[in-house]
C-alpha cells in the first residue's frame, strides 16, 4: 500500500486465487464472522449446561436470519425501489436491469439483520432451546457483537460504505470506490475501475488518476474499532460479573453500545439512501434514524433488568 499527501491508497484484490477458484475476502469475513460465532457459542453451551446438539441449530437459525434480514432490511429502508423495478434481484445473485448480470449478494443492512435474528430467537427459543427469548438473547448478542467487527472489515475490503471528504491524516484514497462510479476511468483506455491502481504504479502518465481520488473517512475501520469495545465488554460482563444472571441486561448493554457507535460513525458516513431525502427526516442519516429505536429498548432493558 502507498500513500499520498498523507492519505492511504487502498485498491485491494477481490481475494486469492486457489486454483480456477477465487476466495473473496469480502466473503472470507463473513465466513470468519460465523465460524468464530459458533465457537464462542460453543463455550457458552458448555458453560450453561446446554446440549452443543442445539448448537447447530442455532448456527443455521442465525446464518439464514442474518443474510435474508439482513438483504430485505437493505431493500426496505434503502433500495425500495426494487420491489416495483426488479424484484428478482431482492432474494437472488443476479440483476436483470438495465441488464442481466451476475452480481453475487450486495446490499445488507444491519438493521434488517437485528430485526430477523430477534423473530428467530422467538422461535428458537421457544420451539428448541425451551428458554426464555431474553436468555437466548443475553448470549447471542456476543458473537453477533464479534461478527460485526469482520463485517465491516469485509466493506472496507470491497471499498464499500465510505466516508465523507477529509484532509486528515486518517484519510484513505478508496480507488475502487471512486471509479466504480465512472463509466471508464476518464479518458484513458482502462474501463475496468479495479485496473486503476495497476495502471497508475506502472504507468507514469496515468498518475494524475490517483491526484483525482479525494482522501475519505474510512468509516468501516472505525465502526469496526467500535464494535471490538462493544465485544470485550459484553465478553467481559458475561464471564466475570454476574450479568448473566439479570435477565435482559446484556441484551440491552449490545443494543445500546453497537447502535450508538453506529450512530456516532453515521456523522462522517457517505450518505447510503434511504428516507432522510424526505425534508421531514433529513435532520439525521437513514442509518441513525433507525439506530434510535434500537438504542431506546436497550436502555428500557439496561434499567429493567430482572434475576431469573
Amino acid at each position: 500500500m502507498v500513500t499520498s499527501f498523507l492519505a492511504f491508497v487502498w485498491n485491494p484484490s477481490e481475494g486469492f486465487e486457489i486454483g480456477p477458484l477465487t476466495i473473496r475476502f469480502y466473503s472470507l469475513m463473513f465466513v470468519v464472522a460465523f465460524a468464530l460465532g459458533w465457537y464462542i457459542m460453543k463455550y457458552i453451551f458448555i458453560r450453561e449446561n446446554e446440549p452443543l446438539e442445539k448448537l447447530d441449530s442455532l448456527f443455521i437459525y442465525t446464518v439464514i436470519a442474518t443474510l435474508i434480514g439482513a438483504r430485505l432490511g437493505h431493500v426496505i429502508f434503502y433500495q425500495s425501489e426494487l420491489f416495483r423495478e426488479d424484484p428478482l434481484s431482492i432474494l437472488l445473485p443476479i440483476r436483470t436491469k438495465p441488464e442481466f448480470e451476475f452480481t453475487g449478494f450486495s446490499g445488507l443492512a444491519s438493521h434488517g439483520a437485528a430485526i430477523a435474528i430477534i423473530l428467530f430467537m422467538i422461535y428458537f427459543s421457544k420451539n428448541i432451546m425451551k428458554q426464555s427469548l431474553l436468555w437466548v438473547l443475553d448470549r447471542v448478542v456476543i458473537p453477533v457483537a464479534s461478527g460485526a467487527i469482520f463485517v465491516r472489515l469485509g466493506n472496507f475490503f470491497n471499498s464499500e460504505i465510505v466516508g465523507h471528504e477529509t484532509d486528515s491524516a486518517f484519510g484513505i484514497k478508496f480507488v475502487q470506490d471512486f471509479y466504480s462510479k465512472k463509466d471508464a476511468v476518464l479518458n484513458t483506455k482502462i474501463a475496468n475501475p479495479k485496473e486503476a491502481y495497476k495502471a497508475i504504479s506502472e504507468n507514469p502518465d496515468y498518475a494524475f488518476l490517483l491526484d483525482k481520488v479525494p482522501a475519505l473517512h474510512p468509516s468501516q475501520l472505525y465502526e469496526a474499532f467500535g464494535y471490538v469495545f462493544v465485544f470485550l465488554i459484553l465478553f467481559f460482563m458475561y464471564w466475570k460479573t454476574e450479568a448473566r444472571k439479570k435477565e435482559g441486561l446484556l441484551f440491552g448493554m449490545f443494543m445500546v453500545l453497537l447502535w450508538s457507535v453506529r450512530f456516532i460513525v453515521e456523522f462522517v458516513k457517505a450518505s447510503q439512501g434511504g428516507f432522510e431525502k424526505y425534508t421531514l427526516f433529513n435532520a439525521l442519516t437513514t442509518g441513525q434514524w433507525l439506530s434510535i429505536p434500537f438504542i431506546l429498548i436497550g436502555l428500557y432493558f439496561i434499567f429493567r433488568p430482572k434475576k431469573v
